[in-house]
């Protein structure tokens, strides 16, 4: 019934989510991250699918998915097409396949949470520790994810927070010890992913004709966010 704007697919995803999932990332973002890899899927277009259809395509990968993997929705924002988000999931849920949901968590309206009756698992990013930078490098509230977060502490979702580990702005023991106390006060969050942030994007950015807001910083040592990840334990 309903269908949806879409970047790009990825038949056999490994990083979007637990096990081997079939990834679709939706086009369209009501956000501007100045750390931001899919700058191509900001402005609304993309390739048109329909929801029941696509789940059907997912389900013919369904072998491979054992009993961890399935399918995930990323972006972009997938919430910005709750209804096409929802019925994606609703009918692959039908076929027996695990719905797992990547989000900001910046849009808590009716229709995006009802997404949530069918979502096994959501990857939530947590960008900073401070409503200043996600203002200033996100373009929302802190307030937003945090709320939605405990829409899904309420919902007993199974949770993965995701930050993005960025030099001199999130490589920091502020940034970890944030994340982890997140951790520690949600019992549905059961996993944390710190992600090196890199720079492999800028060709995109210069094809589109538009500035890399964080170009000019370099890519996090190895160590230094393996140490960050020893904190968020």
């Amino acid at each position: 019934m309903y269908k949806g704007q879409v970047h790009s697919i990825q038949s056999m995803g490994a990083l979007d989510g637990p096990g081997i999932r079939y990834v679709v990332f939706t086009q369209g973002c009501n956000l501007r991250c100045g750390c931001c890899h899919n700058p191509d899927t900001w402005e609304a277009g993309g390739t048109e699918y329909d929801a029941a259809e696509l789940a059907q395509k997912a389900g013919g990968y369904k072998d491979y998915f054992g009993k961890r993997g399935g399918v995930t929705l990323s972006g972009g924002e997938p919430l910005l097409q709750p209804e096409f988000a929802r019925e994606f999931f609703e009918k692959s849920k039908e076929l027996g396949i695990n719905t797992c949901l990547d989000t900001s968590g910046s849009i808590l309206t009716a229709e995006a949470l009802a997404v949530l009756d069918v979502t096994d698992r959501v990857l939530l990013d947590i960008k900073y520790p401070s409503d200043e930078l996600y203002k200033k490098h996100v373009g929302c509230s802190l307030d937003a994810p945090l709320a939605f977060l405990e829409e899904l502490e309420k919902r007993g979702i199974p949770t993965t927070l995701r930050n993005v580990v960025i030099p001199t702005l999130t490589d920091n023991e502020q940034t970890a010890l944030f994340i982890k106390r997140l951790k520690d006060e949600h019992s549905c969050v059961d996993s944390v992913e710190l992600l090196p942030f890199r720079k492999i994007c800028t060709v995109k950015y210069e094809k589109l004709g538009i500035p890399f807001a964080f170009g000019h910083l370099p890519e996090p040592d190895t160590i230094a966010v393996k140490r960050l990840e020893q904190i968020v334990k």
